[in-house]
């Protein structure tokens, strides 16, 4: 059967899946004050962080519309699964519903599914990585979706940001104590729950404390890592996330692991210095 992955530019691709045609990234929008872009292979992140920094207001997203998804799902494949960022983050998850529900209207030549992620950034790629892998076994659409939604149950994803302006002006930082955060600089260790809300789970003073702390938490809230990917994603913090990599798999063994860079949305949310762990 042929298939096709679909996910919203919140999901970090590696690079050399970027172009491949099993794969399309929906994006989404971008403001910064009066500058608009989309959040496409365009993204400049080094022009978007110093538009960040230089704009007094808060950055905004916009998620796709149901009928930017419904195109995506006019193609050759049979099966399509839809990646995600929390329904509880963006109204993305309910735009590819939607999407979904106009196409079905008036096709049923391919079954399509749509997971909620209940995370983001690297989040999502674990689960786009995984569709692709049960589709190449071979295994039938309905099981592949029952082991994507064990697959994103069983998920943790976790992050340290070096700044928390962005979450906390857009309201996505209620169980995160932001102001005591910025004025003493104690950094959160963060994590999602199952609803793919934001929680706090810990907490340091100073970023290199909170990333070991960080480390220590996924090492501790990792089963079966040998049978896993471990996938850190930064945002202009190359150094950090390889320095975090190598604190995990000083303690505990996966089977593989990845390290990539924000796309616009995750750079977004994750500003400059963040680092975004899921698995």
């Amino acid at each position: 059967m042929s298939y096709k992955i679909v996910v919203d530019s919140c999901c970090e691709l590696p690079e050399e899946l970027k172009g491949d045609p099993r794969f399309e990234i929906v994006p989404l929008g971008i403001e910064v004050g009066d500058w608009h872009i989309q959040d496409d292979a365009g993204f400049n992140q080094a022009e978007f962080l110093k538009k960040v920094a230089e704009c007094p207001t808060c950055p905004r997203s916009s998620c796709p519309s149901p009928d930017r998804y419904k195109q995506s799902f006019d193609c050759d494949a049979e099966h399509i699964y839809v990646v995600t960022l929390s329904a509880n983050l963006s109204g993305s998850h309910n735009s590819a519903v939607l999407g979904k529900n106009l196409y079905e209207e008036k096709h049923n030549d391919k079954k399509i599914h749509v997971v909620d992620s209940k995370s983001a950034s690297c989040g999502e790629a674990q689960i786009a990585l995984k569709a692709m892998e049960l589709e190449e076994q071979g295994l039938s659409f309905e099981e592949i979706v029952k082991r994507l939604e064990d697959f994103r149950d069983e998920m943790n994803t976790y992050f340290v940001l070096n700044n928390l302006e962005t979450l906390r002006k857009n309201g996505r930082l209620t169980g995160v104590k932001a102001l005591v955060a910025s004025t003493l600089n104690i950094k959160p260790v963060m994590g999602a729950t199952a609803e793919g809300t934001i929680i706090q789970l810990g907490q340091a003073i100073g970023f290199k404390k909170a990333l070991q702390k960080l480390a220590d938490t996924v090492v501790q809230g990792t089963k079966n890592p040998q049978k896993k990917c471990l996938m850190i994603t930064h945002c202009n913090n190359p150094a950090k996330a390889e320095s975090v990599r190598q604190m995990i798999l000083e303690k505990v063994q996966f089977a593989d692991s990845r390290i990539l860079d924000t796309a616009g949305i995750s750079s977004m949310y994750a500003n400059d210095g963040g680092i975004i762990i899921a698995v």
